[in-house]
């Protein structure tokens, strides 16, 4: 049998390799996992010609997955540090990468970056546009916003962020209440300036069917952007950010009947105390689709930490039902990430994805902390070393300073707890 998608081969019953290997990394059963492509609650980003992807699943039940963002800038213009950057993320597992390139012809850099990715790769195709056409955004035609997008489908793009919900309904609100920080998006406020600067609705949601012809074509997944999360804990949760969610709710039914997967993204900038209930109302009128989420940084005062915020919020997000992490690094608001920051972005990222997936009570997650709290109870520092999430840190911790008692560390010696309950519940005595 013939299908166009991972989402109508579950409908019709179909095992795609995809879902054998995404079956097989999540510890599900085939027939649950289609049963829960099919309804859009978990989405296989996989563009029929990203050939060196190794799949994965987002959506409920499963792993929380991260996602990494990188991509060149007018200022930082290196197209070797952002494919190193590539590299060290698949090392570091990450699931995700997304260029988010915005100066000049990406084409050749994109394409080398899904070559080389067995992770899923998304793009947000807004951001090319102005590069790639070389003229004011304000002249871009809707004819060519298309054409990009069928540029990154014909690529390999796994998943594409489209602002569509951001539609003249969603302004108009968004000019009767007032904001602190307005559209924080990116892509969100370009296609702001170009619907103001040619009196038009925003076209991805106007030419919403062309756009799905696209994504059914190539099996990319839209992940349907947040133009209106709040880019400060002041904007969170207010009539802009919820008018836009119900036009994402009414965006997802309509791609799901053309057999399109979706992802719904969101804050964002949130108090601790909202993001429970954020995630609740985007899982109801989202219809159970997955939630990719920014964060959500948790105060808005911590410039430099902000892989911290977010992942205290990344977690708390999480461990209600966000399925997807974007991850934040300590440059964010400030600068273009370097390699190392891109580093403690993904850590961080990924213990609080780890820790909502042992609240979520996923397959196998609490048996990799079983088997560190048992290497901690041997005091066997090189299980310790090998069993964490990341062993770079952690093994140069060790080395730097040396114990006189080798089973234990420079803080307790002897003292050590784990070494005298040890002793003491083999009979042995302590010799402190």
């Amino acid at each position: 049998m013939n299908y166009t998608t991972q989402m109508d081969a579950a409908k019709k019953g179909i095992v795609t390799n995809e879902m054998i290997v995404v079956a097989k990394k999540e510890n599900k059963s085939i027939e649950e996992l289609i049963d829960l492509v099919k309804s859009g609650k978990v989405v296989i980003p996989a563009n029929k010609n990203h050939k060196t992807l190794s799949a994965e699943g987002v959506g409920q039940g499963l792993k929380t997955k991260i996602n990494v963002n990188l991509g060149i800038s007018k200022d930082c213009y290196s197209c070797e540090k952002e494919l190193e950057k590539v590299r060290v993320a698949i090392d570091m597992k990450a699931e995700s990468i997304m260029d988010l390139s915005n100066y000049g012809k990406t084409e050749g850099l994109r394409k080398n970056i899904i070559n080389m990715s067995t992770a899923m790769i998304g793009t947000v195709p807004m951001y090319d546009a102005i590069g790639f056409y070389d003229k004011e955004l304000k002249d871009i035609t809707v004819d060519e916003f298309f054409k990009v997008v069928e540029k990154h489908g014909e690529d390999g793009v796994d998943f594409i962020t489209v602002h569509a919900g951001l539609n003249k309904e969603a302004i108009e609100t968004l000019k009767r209440n007032n904001r602190l920080t307005h559209i924080v998006s990116r892509g969100g406020s370009l296609l702001y300036a170009w619907m103001e600067f040619n009196n038009a609705e925003n076209p991805f949601y106007e030419y919403y069917d062309r756009l799905l012809d696209i994504c059914e074509k190539y099996d990319i997944t839209i992940s349907l952007g947040d133009a209106l999360r709040p880019g400060s804990i002041n904007d969170s949760t207010d009539a802009s950010q919820i008018k836009e969610l119900i036009t994402l709710g009414e965006l997802t039914k309509r791609a799901w009947d053309r057999n399109v997967q979706v992802i719904i993204e969101g804050p964002g900038h949130m108090a601790i105390n909202e993001i429970e209930s954020n995630i609740v109302l985007q899982k109801k009128l989202c219809h159970q689709a997955p939630f990719y989420v920014l964060g959500p940084i948790v105060t808005d005062v911590a410039p430099g930490y902000d892989h911290i915020t977010s992942a205290i919020g990344g977690a708390i997000a999480a461990s209600h039902g966000a399925d997807f992490l974007c991850y934040v690094t300590p440059a964010e608001h400030l600068r273009l990430p370097d390699l190392d920051d891109m580093k403690e972005g993904i850590v961080a990222a990924k213990i609080a994805a780890h820790a909502a997936d042992i609240a979520k009570g996923i397959s196998k997650a609490r048996e990799w902390d079983y088997k560190m709290s048992k290497a901690r109870a041997d005091i066997n520092f090189e299980d310790m070393i090998n069993l964490s999430l990341e062993p770079e840190k952690p093994k140069l911790y060790r080395e730097s300073s040396v114990p006189t008692e080798k089973e234990s560390c420079t803080m307790c010696g002897k003292m050590c707890s784990m070494r005298t309950m040890k002793k003491i519940m083999n009979g042995e005595n302590p010799q402190l």
